[in-house]
């Protein structure tokens, strides 16, 4: 196994950071120690408030920017302590970092994480690298999703098509077809996000525990197949996309002037949303039987796994669990694999998946003093 390694996640539903601590080996891993830190309630209403499509407020970003820097050192210390590791043994921090605007489709196309890595890597002593998108998009690509790459490294060849999907706020897939070192994915639309938002909306909770509150609703078909004409749903991939698309916003404008329609049902339909979006995905990529692991938030929402299995009847639906590896700490992970390969000089962008023009070392380092 090889030294240390440190992912920071916090992902689209900005429920906390995911820290894991990591050794890697020949195709194998060892998840040593993780935990989540959750952040103080100001930021996390400051980072909403960023991811708002309509703002602009420069002095708040760069407070959000070096306040996650802060809360990311704090949190990589704490794992250090809880698992009795000495900084000088990790040999870098993967942090991901907080998007609040990814735009791959406009003329002067950008990607924006908070999170200062010089902070990270001056209170940790530890090498940080981060912006793992921007070289991606510099050559043409989407910048995302990232996590296909480390799928097909942990994973490898399969015997039967595998896929892999992340339901957090945006949710994204990994296909492996059978016995083969092909690798395709993309974003498939809204995971988490619109869920979560309508819950906080109308019950003041911040998420749906289990799906409880959505299956106590009726799925409105016509809301649903209205949502669903959506055209990022029908483009072709390579795509990707964001909190900045997939919003409150873009689901009243959905709505509109129709008919007033009970919240509970709305929050039904906003499941029934995410689970008809992947398994539209997913059909045309496996038409036979496959396997599907879930990963992300996701995989606690009862009632997203309930509708995925219904929706894919010739498929098997389980959790990433089922492969030795926790659902919640698979992006995490993922970016310290990602610190990894940046270390030892590997391109971990897939053309394939992300658009780009040709493979490409992702990462900034910001060395420790």
């Amino acid at each position: 196994m090889s030294n240390y390694y440190i992912g920071l996640m916090t992902g689209t539903s900005m429920d906390g950071l995911d820290v894991a601590l990591v050794r890697f080996g020949d195709h194998q891993l060892e998840l040593v120690a993780a935990h989540t830190y959750s952040l103080p309630d100001t930021l996390n209403t400051l980072c909403q408030r960023l991811c708002d499509p309509g703002s602009d407020d420069l002095d708040s970003y760069g407070r959000a920017h070096q306040w996650l820097g802060e809360c990311s050192a704090d949190a990589i210390n704490q794992l250090l302590d809880k698992a009795g590791i000495a900084a000088s043994e990790v040999s870098a921090i993967g942090s991901h970092g907080q998007t609040v605007r990814h735009r791959p489709d406009l003329d002067h196309r950008f990607t924006l994480q908070l999170g200062d890595a010089s902070i990270i890597a001056e209170k940790t002593g530890i090498d940080t690298v981060a912006d793992f998108r921007s070289a991606d998009m510099a050559a043409g690509g989407q910048g995302a999703p990232l996590v296909p790459a480390f799928h097909s490294w942990l994973l490898g060849k399969r015997e039967e098509p595998t896929i892999i999907v992340n339901i957090g706020g945006i949710a994204n897939l990994t296909y492996l077809p059978a016995n083969s070192d092909h690798i395709f994915g993309f974003d498939t639309g809204p995971g988490n996000t619109l869920i979560d938002s309508w819950c906080q909306l109308h019950t003041g909770q911040s998420y749906d525990d289990n799906g409880d509150w959505g299956a106590s609703g009726n799925i409105d078909q016509e809301l649903l197949a209205n949502l669903m004409t959506d055209a990022y749903f029908h483009r072709p991939a390579p795509k990707s996309t964001g909190r900045e698309y997939f919003n409150v916003h873009w689901l009243k404008d959905y709505m509109g002037d129709a008919k007033p329609i009970a919240s509970a049902d709305a929050q039904a339909t906003l499941h029934a949303l995410t689970v008809h979006s992947i398994a539209d995905a997913i059909r045309p990529l496996a038409r036979g039987k496959c396997n599907v692991y879930i990963c992300g938030g996701g995989a606690h929402n009862g009632l997203i796994m309930r509708s995925l299995a219904q929706a894919m009847p010739s498929h098997t639906v389980d959790t990433t669990a089922a492969l030795g590896l926790d659902p919640d700490w698979v992006e995490a992970v993922c970016f310290a694999w990602l610190a990894h390969c940046f270390e030892q000089r590997i391109p971990a962008n897939v053309p394939k998946v992300t658009g780009a023009k040709g493979p490409r070392l992702l990462g900034c380092l910001y060395p420790a003093s």
